[in-house]
């Protein structure tokens, strides 16, 4: 990854802020301070085009967004002109005196230049105040006066040419529509520091905000022209993490230690901001990835992702001596060509100008992983797996008999009809039944067969209207569980006790106690014979359908402490669970039958396979198996904010991350799909995981990448659950302010606000049949979502991991 240095230049004098211009063939710089040199960056051979016609000081310049022709603005305090540049070069080859045309006069001290997005109009701020003048002629088009300190950028709406927005020192940004001249969004004061650039993100309908302070704030903008607020990061924090994962993967066994050099915290102020897209490489495709941001800031370029409010890399000017350019004032970048940005910086320190090229296909390598995971095996199981353990079958022994006769019975059948001697003698005859009545078993029986054969709906919207509400108890529902054929739901109570609905919650249910503190986990076989429950007192049961008493019960004698995430594993041949630091793997027999006589003796039987230990030998907060197909991964999340890949076929941690959150993480849910519905094997690889005050995020198991994040819902001190829907195209997630929140899996913008809830929603999960989506809350009430009648999808329906970058191939 390189930084490449095209041109050197020197301009005259230090300002504080002056903004200089480049686009994707030309840059521009002032010289003897009323005068211009433009440069041609794509044949720097050629000799640079000198503008003359200020009277005062240059303080802005500015390309105009088209192709042809190519538009350049300058601005001074006497004069505001525009200028065809090609037509210039024209003049001065016929000996001419190259001209423009003045479109302000007598404006102020102009900072920031922009041009709309066809050209025809300029936006100039001076003070305060920003004009809109016309591009064409000396006019101005309308005066916006709103903010209380001066006016630092503006910047057109590329998909409503009527929209604008501008920052200020006064640390707000106002949304403008330009066919009144009044403000239609006014935001609150987002910081201490001065905001310095604004930048429109077309793809996601975004207005990204940054200050000198290095703070940076995403919002939505929606036709209302309302704001919400999407995301907000801080670039010395990214640089921190960054660097800690960085030294991570460099040195795994030691730990990050860095220089007293390396420790000297500098500014990180926001100067310019720009989209840097289509670099991802997948495969031998090449596909445009949308999210990543190009941040210009003193000590060099931050490129990050916002869709997971991470930083992918940065470029330090340190680390490129060659460069002219070790402190920057001021960044102008622009999309150049052959797929790569080209950026206009001036020296903090000395006179200096220097322009840039990077090529973005370099970046691919941020991505570049030695080998890749995934939730699918690729290759048998090795003979010394664990996943290979059997019980051992015991032969019947049987005592020899010697010699005589083998006893035979005399009838071949276990029970002879009597010969009626001694029953009464029959007084009435046979007489034939004429009342005979259908038996609608048949058509139960096919009712019951359609609904396992009716496959999941991909182009229904997401369940938001409520359609059942139930008061079950006032302690907390901690967990819910789906059987896999959507019929029974388990819910595991804060007061120790489990309930089992019918999926529709009518009816009275089945009652399940024994644990004596509340109850952590439940999870339904994949056969649905059986399901189990683990709790607080570090115990463990199954339970066979339809029995009241556990099949097996693993005591807390066994645990040291509570156990987590307890399921049954690989095709329902073992049970997986964590206590503390151990991740247990164990076989297990359930047999219900009974001996008349020792009928308190259980026949059921467990066996441990082997108890692993994570990495670092921190406690498990989370865990997450697939149990509808074979897989060797099994995901973890520890107390130490990491997440690792653990592969039960070789029995050791394929891959670490750390500081995969801010706090630990409390819930992780794999993308498993469910038997009713479709999707593309690559979304499999897809989970996501919880953690308090850190929003939801969700990672692709074959880069181990978080992908995108969502953190529009409120999670302070609750390990409220997240959950993706059997069609993979949602995401629904508890929240503390009595509210689920629906996400579409392709934005990190709320898609539904599901309110009116009793109190903060602790679980939810979706119905593997039909859509439908269940709550349970803190104070023990259960409310059941359908989509509307007969609603569809307006938009693209395809699976969304087909929109996320970097997750197919």
């Amino acid at each position: 990854m390189m930084l490449v240095e095209k041109l050197s230049l020197t301009c005259d004098g230090l300002r504080t802020h002056r903004q200089l211009a480049c686009c994707h063939c030309y840059c521009g710089i002032p010289v003897h301070n009323k005068d211009m040199l433009v440069y041609s960056h794509t044949d720097t051979e050629m000799k640079p085009l000198l503008l003359t016609g200020h009277h005062g000081e240059i303080g802005a310049m500015a390309f105009g967004k088209g192709s042809r022709p190519v538009l350049l603005c300058s601005a001074s305090a006497d004069y505001i002109i525009v200028w065809d540049v090609e037509l210039c070069q024209k003049r001065v080859k016929e000996g001419k005196l190259a001209a423009g045309v003045v479109i302000g006069t007598l404006l102020g001290e102009v900072v920031h230049l922009s041009f709309c997005f066809s050209d025809e109009r300029v936006a100039a701020c001076s003070g305060a105040i920003v004009y809109i003048l016309n591009s064409k002629r000396n006019e101005v088009i309308s005066t916006l006066t709103g903010h209380l300190g001066p006016a630092t950028s503006a910047e057109f709406c590329p998909w409503n040419k009527d929209i604008l927005i501008t920052t200020s020192e006064d640390r707000t940004f106002n949304v403008w529509d330009l066919r009144t001249g009044t403000v239609c969004y006014q935001s609150f004061v987002l910081s201490a520091s001065p905001l310095l650039s604004a930048f429109f993100l077309e793809e996601t309908r975004q207005i990204i905000t940054g200050s000198t302070d290095g703070q940076v704030w995403s919002f939505s903008l929606k036709d209302d022209h309302k704001c919400h607020l999407v995301t907000k990061m801080d670039l010395q924090k990214m640089e921190k993490r960054h660097h800690t994962h960085q030294e991570t993967v460099r040195h795994p066994a030691g730990g990050a230690e860095q220089s007293a050099g390396d420790n000297v915290e500098t500014a990180k102020p926001v100067l310019k901001m720009a989209s840097c897209n289509s670099f991802t490489v997948t495969g031998n495709e090449q596909k445009k990835d949308n999210s990543c941001l190009c941040i210009g800031s003193s000590d060099g370029l931050f490129v990050v992702d916002l869709a997971t409010s991470e930083l992918l890399t940065v470029l330090y000017f340190k680390d490129y001596p060659n460069l002219s350019i070790t402190m920057a004032r001021s960044w102008s970048i622009s999309p150049g060509r052959n797929n790569s940005m080209v950026f206009l910086v001036t020296s903090l320190f000395t006179p200096s100008v220097a322009l840039l090229e990077l090529n973005l296909c370099d970046l691919e390598m941020i991505w570049t992983h030695g080998e890749v995971l995934s939730v699918f095996p690729s290759s048998p199981s090795l003979p010394e797996s664990p996943l290979n353990a059997q019980f051992k079958k015991k032969e019947p022994s049987h005592p020899k008999k010697k010699g005589g006769t083998k006893e035979q019975p005399l009838v071949f059948h276990t029970k002879v009809k009597s010969s009626g001697y001694t029953t009464a003698p029959r007084n009435h005859m046979f007489s034939p039944k004429t009342n005979i009545q259908k038996n609608p078993s048949s058509k139960t029986a096919k009712k019951n067969t359609g609904l396992l054969l009716r496959d999941y709906p991909a182009d229904k919207a997401a369940p938001t209207i409520p359609h059942s509400h139930l008061t079950i108890t006032d302690k907390p529902v901690n967990c819910l569980h789906y059987s896999g054929d959507g019929k029974h739901i388990l819910c595991g109570l804060g007061d120790s006790s489990v309930l089992l609905y019918k999926s529709s919650l009518t009816g009275n249910p089945a009652v399940f106690t024994g644990h004596d503190k509340p109850v952590s986990s439940v999870s339904w076989s994949l056969s649905r014979q059986c399901w189990l429950s683990a709790s607080e007192d570090r115990s463990l049961r199954i339970w066979a359908d339809g029995s009241t008493e556990p099949a097996i019960i693993m005591g807390s004698s066994s645990f040291s402490k509570p156990i987590r995430g307890a399921r049954f594993y690989y095709l329902d041949k073992f049970l997986l669970f964590a206590s503390g630091p151990s991740l247990y793997l164990y076989l297990y027999d359930v047999d219900t039958t009974h001996d008349d006589i020792k009928r308190y003796q259980q026949r059921s039987a467990v066996k441990l396979v082997k108890r692993f230990t994570t990495a670092s030998s921190t406690d498990i907060t989370a865990l997450s198996a697939v149990n509808d197909f074979l897989s060797y991964i099994v995901l973890l999340c520890g107390s130490d904010r990491s997440i690792q890949v653990f592969d039960m076929n070789r029995s050791t941690v394929a891959s670490q991350l750390l500081d995969a959150h801010s706090r630990s993480a409390h819930c992780i849910s794999q993308n498993k799909g469910s038997m009713f519905s479709t999707q593309a094997p690559d979304s499999c690889n897809l989970f996501l995981t919880s953690a308090v005050t850190d929003g939801v995020k969700i990672w692709d198991l074959r880069t181990l990448r978080c992908v995108r994040r969502y953190e529009n819902h409120v999670n302070r001190c609750h390990p409220c659950s997240s959950t993706i829907s059997p069609c993979g195209r949602f995401i629904a997630t508890g929240s503390e302010d009595k509210s689920a929140y629906v996400y579409d899996v392709r934005s990190s913008s709320f898609l539904h606000k599901l309110q009116k809830h009793s109190d903060t929603v602790l679980s939810v999960t979706f119905n593997p049949a039909t859509p439908e989506l269940l709550t349970g809350t803190l104070d023990g009430k259960l409310r059941l979502f359908q989509p509307s009648s007969g609603a569809l999808l307006s938009h693209d329906t395809s699976a969304a991991v087909h929109s996320i970058p970097n997750m197919t191939g």
